[in-house]
């Protein structure tokens, strides 16, 4: 009886996805008030689809998410001080199982790289891996804003925003100088401005591979022949491996170098 119902739920499935699929092919596309070359390079460049912040500029769908983000973190981190934390058990149920997992993770990850000045080090790149992997996958949930042209769009990655990119790599290179100034002073400034080229390399590393993401997943979503089912295992798929891998390369990146800078300097 099991396996009947098994096999009547396959062949339901099929055959849903098998119309799903003629349907496209049969549906004429919509009319798009802007081309498919339009929309991506507004994407990079921000130049059309601007949001009123608060009537008084108008500014990139970006920094609305990065206001977003930060605003759920301070959010999020009140209640988790107010109520969870003074509630910790020697025994951990699964929230705080996974709050001291996600915590570890990063603490030994400034330990290994940085055994001589780690504590500010495992605070930093904990909270920006977290901002990195919310700030990414915010952008799934499809938050919608209106434009000032009067179109509404979906809130991006704030860190898909090349000025995002930008300030989350000079707030890197900034706390690995701070970390060489701490342990060697001077020497520590020297060591640190050898790598001149860090912050950029961090920078466009970040916004480029999520950007790639968001314009490949904007592809796919304006030809309607793709955009049933396609566009869901894409734009999730792309989001979730772009959000672990650019939060551990940025954190990995940032505790190397400063534990080279950090490090002591042998008289």
């Amino acid at each position: 009886m099991g396996k009947r119902k098994r096999r009547i739920g396959t062949i339901l499935f099929v055959l849903l996805t098998v119309s799903a699929f003629i349907g496209t092919l049969a549906v004429k596309p919509p009319d798009s008030h802007e081309s498919i070359q339009i929309l991506m390079r507004d994407a990079v460049l921000h130049e059309v689809n601007k949001i009123s912040l608060f009537g008084w500029l108008e500014v990139n769908p970006g920094l609305i998410s990065a206001f977003s983000v930060s605003g759920i973190f301070l959010v999020f981190a009140l209640i988790v001080r107010i109520f969870v934390i003074p509630r910790f058990t020697i025994i951990p149920g699964k929230f705080q199982l996974l709050l001291e997992t996600a915590v570890g993770f990063f603490e030994n990850l400034a330990k290994t790289n940085s055994p001589h000045r780690n504590r500010f080090l495992g605070a930093y790149i904990f909270a920006a891996g977290a901002y990195i992997f919310v700030g990414t996958i915010f952008e799934l949930f499809g938050f919608q804003v209106v434009t000032t042209e009067g179109v509404s769009v979906s809130l991006p990655a704030p860190l898909s925003d090349i000025n995002g990119a930008i300030m989350m790599g000079c707030l890197s290179y900034f706390v690995i100088l701070l970390g060489g100034i701490a342990e060697n002073k001077l020497k520590g400034v020297g060591r640190t401005l050898k790598e001149f080229s860090l912050p950029i390399s961090m920078s466009f590393r970040l916004f480029g591979a999520l950007l790639s993401g968001a314009l490949v997943t904007e592809l796919v979503y304006h030809y309607i022949h793709l955009s049933y089912g396609l566009p869901v295992l894409v734009g999730v798929l792309f989001t979730l491996l772009h959000a672990l891998i650019q939060a551990y390369v940025l954190t990995m990146l940032t505790s190397l170098f400063y534990g080279e800078v950090s490090e002591p300097a042998h008289k």
